[in-house]
């Protein structure tokens, strides 16, 4: 798998440093604005994961978006809750069971939260049950490179 110089930011908050509150459920639970460059030649679509990494029990994953075309850089603040798109992007089911995105709200402390971004050499079949189990499993073999960015929330 080639890194390249593949990227993921937000103009919302930096590498390891604190997710603004309205991205929170705290506040209005929007979707953080995020952008990527230097993606591999090859890319027929991305797929997005976000994990809360600090859960005592196991990772909690917050969102799922996949087939996000290959054409697109970027993801505006407060992507639409509702599953598919026009263009074929498709939110799979967080750790709720839900096919939205799910802010930060960790029970007790300072948590950190996961965004990767997966560069892929495919288009994956349109499942709207399609939770992180599967879509880590339907990307195994189609993953050109992958990239992080890491936000930090409290509720205090």
């Amino acid at each position: 798998m080639n890194q390249s110089n593949f990227e993921l930011k937000s103009k919302a908050f930096s590498h390891n440093q604190k997710i603004p509150e309205e991205y929170t459920c705290k506040g209005k639970e929007r979707s953080p604005p995020l952008h990527w460059n230097h993606a591999p030649e090859n890319t027929k679509s991305y797929a997005l994961i976000m994990d809360d990494l600090d859960t005592p029990i196991k990772t909690i994953t917050h969102w799922i978006l996949f087939n996000i075309p290959s054409d697109e850089t970027r993801l505006e603040d407060g992507v639409s809750s509702k599953q598919s798109f026009d263009h074929k992007m498709i939110q799979g089911k967080n750790s709720m069971r839900k096919n939205e995105y799910m802010g930060p709200c960790p029970p007790f402390g300072s948590h950190r939260y996961q965004f990767t971004l997966y560069a892929l050499d495919t288009i994956l079949d349109e499942n709207l049950k399609m939770n992180k189990k599967k879509l880590l499993k339907e990307m195994k073999e189609h993953i050109l490179a992958q990239t992080s960015l890491i936000g930090i929330y409290s509720k205090k």
